[in-house]
């Protein structure tokens, strides 16, 4: 008998072997399942806003829904979001339907803009208000965390420096129509930030008083060139019909001469 005992001792394992062994196989769990997910270890949902923001997106595996919390600070934001088919899709006997989107549990306004093999496109209206975007689809793969991933962030500088130029055109523009409505019409002057009545004069006028009146200088000035303009017009003419005068009374006395002598 003590020497069966003494050979089931011998070969029974003890404890650290054991040990070793359940060390060994957590081992391999652990580096399979990194060698699982080492190529895909999250589900990407890229997307865009206009007039609102996404503060999380969550999975419910029981209504196959994605469920995004939203804050809309606009009359109406837009979401466009895009799905990767191989973790969450609409299909009824292998055929792609529309999913169900509610908007706090209403039906919202929504468009497919793009659907191929890999993804599909949804442009979801989001009214003002709302707090929670629900769509509901019939394939949900919840095995990998869902990350969200916005577009606008990883645009790249060139629509930075778009984005800028047109910024910079539009202040331009509004300080341009800014200028024009400034600008005053015929009659008036700018003074501060009003149009007013020009009251300055004219050329050979001056202000006296509110009334614009005949500068007396150029009045004095000019009156000698014209007096001294007319005299000499009224000379040339006075001469000149004295000339004419003269040569009528000479032909009359040549006349009279001829006829003496026949």
């Amino acid at each position: 008998m003590n020497n069966l005992k003494s050979e089931l001792i011998a070969y029974s394992p003890n404890v650290n072997s054991l040990m070793k062994i359940s060390l060994v196989l957590i081992f391999f769990t652990i580096l399979s399942t990194a060698f699982v997910y080492a190529d895909d270890s999250s589900f990407d949902v890229p997307y865009t806003t206009t007039g609102m923001t996404i503060t999380e997106i969550e999975s419910d595996t029981e209504s196959m829904s994605l469920i995004f919390s939203v804050d809309v600070h606009d009359l109406n934001g837009t979401l466009n979001v895009v799905l990767d088919r191989s973790f969450f899709d609409s299909v009824y006997n292998k055929i792609y339907t529309d999913f169900i989107i509610l908007a706090d549990g209403d039906y919202a306004l929504f468009e497919e803009t793009e659907i191929n093999s890999n993804t599909r496109t949804l442009s979801i209206t989001v009214p003002s208000g709302t707090e929670d975007i629900e769509i509901i689809g019939s394939i949900l793969d919840a095995s990998l965390p869902i990350i969200l991933v916005d577009s606008d962030e990883n645009k790249s500088p060139s629509h930075v420096i778009d984005k800028a130029a047109a910024d910079k055109a539009a202040a331009d523009k509004a300080a341009a129509d800014k200028a024009a409505q400034t600008q005053c019409g015929p009659g008036t002057i700018l003074e501060g930030n009003a149009c007013v009545l020009d009251d300055r004069c004219g050329p050979g006028t001056i202000l006296e008083g509110n009334a614009c009146v005949l500068d007396s200088t150029l009045a004095k000035s000019s009156a000698p060139m014209g007096y001294t303009k007319e005299l000499i017009m009224s000379v040339t003419i006075t001469l000149g019909i004295a000339g004419i005068v003269g040569i009528i009374l000479a032909l009359v006395a040549r006349a009279n001469k001829n006829k003496n002598k026949n």
